[in-house]
């Protein structure tokens, strides 16, 4: 739920939301990406039909020859590699999920909420997660990684907070 208002996707019903010192309303997901938030959700939203370049300009507002450009740009400088004519319906889990994150990335996100992003992931693919994420983190975004998995959390993260039912439970060092 605290993801999804963040983003934009739910609106809250008590409370306010600050950013970068500022009460805002986020009002939508697009709404969101104006701030410099980016999300990939545990849950693909990709079409099957579509190419991988297709799937990511549904989201940006430049024309699909730009977009396939910065795709192979982007995706080789953060080891992410991506074929921005390739069907998604031909795609394996990880290359998906790599599909999310170069989406987020060419919005220059200032934060990136990552959603269980392992739990579809090979270790290897994992692996190479967090190397990604390490270097965003090095560059000043800001990364919000929510996780089951301790040993992830202990390995990225530099703060961690616990949630329980909604409630702060703990605020820790990882």
């Amino acid at each position: 739920t605290l993801v999804k208002i963040i983003y934009g996707s739910l609106q809250p019903t008590t409370g306010e939301l600050r950013w970068m010192g500022n009460t805002v309303t986020v009002s939508n997901p697009a709404a969101a990406r104006r701030l410099g938030i980016g999300m990939v959700f545990q849950h693909f939203s990709l079409f099957d039909a579509l190419s991988v370049a297709e799937n990511i300009a549904l989201a940006l507002s430049e024309n699909l020859a730009q977009i396939a450009s910065r795709i192979a740009e982007v995706s080789g400088q953060f080891g992410l590699p991506l074929e921005p004519t390739a069907l998604v319906a031909d795609l394996s889990v990880g290359q998906r999920q790599r599909i999310e994150i170069v989406r987020c990335l060419l919005q220059e996100p200032k934060l990136l909420i990552m959603d269980e992003p392992t739990a579809v992931l090979t270790p290897q693919e994992a692996e190479q997660l967090f190397v990604t994420l390490n270097r965003l983190a090095g560059e000043g975004c800001a990364v919000l990684y929510i996780s089951h998995r301790l040993e992830e959390v202990k390995c990225l993260c530099h703060d961690a907070t616990i949630l329980r039912h909604g409630k702060v439970v703990a605020s820790v060092d990882p």
